[in-house]
């Protein structure tokens, strides 16, 4: 009876050790984001160990299933080997499982999601993954990853020691115990004896995200979603699809003309698109953002369109790119851009304005094989694409590549060139602004926090932007030229109080100027979206605008006008009328402003086709 007993209490200690652990990094997780964790009661804080619990048992069973089975065959098999093969299973998981804590830690002020499958989309491309953080952070990263886990396999290895102390070798009758013992690991699992196993649903108890998201097992976030990864389902069916299709259709068809001839003084004018990396309404003075921060571009909006209610329709740069240039909304968890057969059957821009008689040329500082964009782009039939291979390391950053200063310099200069053609059609991708918010020069705002970095890197790319528009005001063909400027994507920061993914880290700014403008000086503030871009710019310039099928003019006065924006788990609708932000891991709304009912039809109804329309691609 003793020989089972030590068996049973080494099986036990195995698995509360993960449990201990799990308890751990929920506790390192709170204290990293102290500032919203002070913004919880104690008690609320103490909920999410609670409720977290769940997972963190099912995980920590899910780990132990074979460590049972090792510890099994300590019947049969002697001590020493047994011990050896339960830390040979037990070591290399700790690295591994400290490794995705301590990714997970790091992303989620980016992503305000706990990690999940969206991180393998970048797995491939290992370096420009990496890019987002300087080598200081990479350093002190892998330092505090192997000292953890260094700290981590010691208190496994002596708690293990001390329950291994006391096995010998038992009596075959044992084993039908065991494999019960093992069996019954489904229990935690599954979460209990309810039908439907346990989900992240299953912890959220708040009516704060964060505190949600804290209670989520992160490890068990990520298996989770990689075992629901699918390109054969549509987990977002509200409705029937003609049902879905009708719910757009009667507040989309009024939106989608409006009377654009008063925008521009001629029928054909050179279009330049300058995408800039990551900057959020936020910390631009004329949208009540930070006014100090872009003072050329607080320029330019009086100078030109100011669009006060634009919003970025994801929240990363692959997504931001095919919303532009597609008029394509993104995929909660997938980036279409990164799957080429699917990419491959997107109307672009580029394409349309090629068909209406422009010259069209791409620039980028960086690697434009990141996220398969080049693929994307070739996709495209752009007739010039310059990238970061046209630049000399000497001026690029330590991670990205060439400097917005550099970059922007080239541009103007090619644009310069007296054999230039007209019309043209001329895209700009700027990237210093992204972390890790490395240039040469003044950080206007220091160094001292992170979010005095990313004002810095937002106030040198505004710097670069200013030169090569007063550069571009001198060039004959500036009388003629329409010149947008709009962010791929929102940002957390500055920060902002409130849900994370509420509408103010998806609004972004967009300011047209340029001689061929009729009227300057102006504010829009119909509600709009990078996905109606491409429809409106081909609308007012004679194309074929319907192609991009989820777009509409943003010239269009309606009061229905809305803006539909995706993340992770969930989506947000919003118009002049409310707000509606959904969260499809407790299936509940967490935003509901104003005459917000429309909104949550519509914005379930955009979910379920656009979704669709990616599965079908």
């Amino acid at each position: 009876m003793d020989k089972f007993k030590s068996r049973l209490l080494l099986s036990i200690t195995y698995y509360f050790l993960w449990v201990v652990y799990f308890l751990f990094a929920r506790f390192l997780f709170l204290a990293y984001y102290y500032e919203k964790t002070s913004e919880l009661s104690f008690l609320t804080t103490l909920k999410t160990f609670v409720y977290g619990i769940k997972l963190d048992l099912s995980f920590a069973a899910y780990l132990a299933a074979i460590p049972f089975l090792i510890i099994l065959f300590s019947i049969w098999i002697p001590k020493k080997i047994i011990c050896y093969l339960l830390k040979g299973y037990t070591f290399p998981i700790i690295l591994i499982v400290n490794l995705f804590m301590l990714t997970d830690i790091a992303l989620y002020k980016f992503w305000g999601v706990r990690i999940d499958v969206t991180v393998l989309n970048y797995i491939n491309t290992p370096k420009a993954m990496l890019a987002s953080v300087s080598t200081l952070q990479l350093v002190s990263g892998i330092i505090t990853w192997l000292l953890l886990s260094i700290a981590t396999i010691y208190l496994f290895n002596k708690a293990l020691n001390k329950a291994f102390s006391k096995v010998v070798n038992g009596h075959f009758v044992e084993a039908p115990v065991f494999l019960i013992l093992i069996g019954s690991l489904i229990i935690p699992i599954r979460g209990g004896f309810a039908n439907i196993p346990i989900n992240q649903s299953n912890v959220y108890f708040s009516t704060n995200m964060f505190a949600n998201h804290s209670a989520v097992n992160f490890i068990w976030n990520f298996a989770n979603t990689i075992s629901h990864k699918t390109d054969s389902k549509n987990p977002y069916i509200h409705y029937k699809a003609d049902i879905a299709q009708n719910t757009i259709n009667k507040t989309k068809n009024q939106l989608l003309t409006a009377n654009t001839d008063s925008i521009l003084n001629t029928r054909k004018p050179n279009v330049i698109l300058i995408i800039w990396e990551s900057l959020s309404a936020k910390a631009v003075g004329v949208l009540g953002g930070e006014s100090d921060v872009t003072s050329n571009l607080n320029r330019f909006a009086k100078e030109g369109i100011l669009f006060s209610n634009f919003y970025g329709n994801g929240d990363r740069t692959d997504k931001g790119i095919p919303a532009i240039l597609s008029g394509y909304y993104p995929q909660p968890t997938n980036s279409i851009m990164k799957i080429p057969y699917k990419a491959r059957k997107l109307p672009m821009l580029t394409k349309e304005m090629k068909k209406l008689g422009y010259n069209t040329s791409f620039y980028y500082g960086g690697d434009s094989n990141f996220g398969n964009m080049i693929t994307y782009l070739r996709n495209g039939q752009i007739d010039k694409i310059i990238d970061g291979t046209e630049f000399d390391k000497e001026n690029w950053n330590s991670k990205w590549g060439a400097h917005d200063h550099i970059f922007l310099d080239r541009f103007i200069k090619d644009l310069s060139n007296p054999d230039l053609k007209e019309p043209f059609f001329e895209i700009a991708l700027t990237l210093t602004s992204h972390e890790p918010y490395e240039f040469p020069g003044e950080y206007k705002f220091g160094k001292n926090s992170v979010e005095n970095l990313y004002r810095s890197a937002q106030a040198y790319t505004d710097k670069a932007i200013g030169k090569f528009i007063d550069e571009a005001k001198k060039q004959p063909w500036w009388s003629n030229t329409l010149v947008i400027i709009l962010s791929d994507h929102g940002h957390p920061l500055p920060k902002h109080k409130g849900y994370f993914n509420s509408p103010i880290r998806f609004q972004i700014p967009m300011v047209w100027l340029g001689g061929a403008l009729n009227k300057t000086g102006i504010t829009i503030d119909n509600f709009s979206a990078q996905s109606d871009l491409a429809y409106t710019l081909t609308d007012m310039l004679g194309g074929n605008p319907k192609q991009f099928q989820f777009g509409k003019n943003i010239f269009n006065a309606s009061e229905n006008q809305y803006a539909h924006y995706v993340f992770n788990k969930g989506f947000g609708t919003i118009s002049k009328n409310g707000t509606f932000v959904f969260d499809y891991v407790s299936n509940k709304p967490v935003i509901k402003e104003g005459n917000y009912h429309p909104l949550d039809s519509l914005g379930r109804a955009i979910s379920q086709n656009a979704y669709q329309d990616f599965l079908d691609k």
